[in-house]
């Protein structure tokens, strides 16, 4: 399954919403342009990442809440680097976002606004209104690992990691039915996002590429 929409470029969005919403877990590269993959070694600790609150920084953060079955786990979750944490905690919120707007079938969600811009909101809302207009939602478990942060001299920052797709899957809305499909290749997503700390102080996704299958993400 596709779980969250990647930018090649501006030009790949037209593109993002007609990505296929049915292989999750599977084989499809049809997802959002290039996916996460997981499954390789994460290398930190691992855990279930509650969704930021009030936060200790001073900002004032929407609350996001997931899908009822639907989990995430990042690792590692923090680094013991007050800057890189900011980013890392962050990006997750903005992937929570995400699965958060397509429960509440929501792709401009407070949520979505707040933590992305540019190329990369506009992907996002497309990709989220695809699942609206599928009626399908997102459940199970997807592990986004091997996160790793670097600094530009124009102040940005660049977030790669790996997304391990294979448990997570798509749910009929009417039916509820779950789209359970067998592990491939293509269950590994590997992701290049850029991030760019606002007047607020938070960091928000401006673009975001990937490429599902990567060999750099596989188990």
């Amino acid at each position: 399954m596709n779980r969250r929409p990647t930018l090649l470029v501006a030009a790949a969005l037209t593109a993002v919403a007609a990505l296929s919403l049915s292989a999750c877990g599977s084989g499809d590269e049809g997802g959002k342009d290039n996916e996460k993959i997981a499954g390789a070694d994460a290398g930190g600790k691992e855990r279930e990442s509650p969704s930021a609150k009030v936060s200790d920084d001073g900002i004032e953060r929407p609350k996001v809440t997931l899908p009822k079955g639907d989990k995430i786990i990042f690792a590692p979750e923090t680094t013991g680097e007050a800057k890189t944490d900011a980013v890392l905690r962050d990006n997750a919120e903005y992937l929570r976002a995400i699965d958060e707007a397509i429960e509440k079938q929501d792709p401009k969600s407070e949520a979505i606004v707040f933590y992305s811009k540019d190329s990369a909101l506009l992907g996002t809302v497309d990709w989220v209104s695809g699942f609206i207009k599928d009626g399908t939602t997102v459940t199970g478990t997807v592990r986004y690992f091997n996160r790793k942060v670097v600094f530009s001299k124009d102040g940005s920052a660049g977030l790669t990691y790996c997304a391990d797709e294979s448990k997570g899957y798509t749910k009929d809305r009417k039916t509820q039915k779950v789209n359970v499909t067998k592990p491939t290749k293509n269950s590994y997503v590997f992701y290049n996002d850029r991030l760019r700390k606002n007047a607020k102080g938070v960091w928000q996704v401006t673009k975001s590429t990937s490429e599902r299958g990567s060999e750099v993400c596989q188990p």
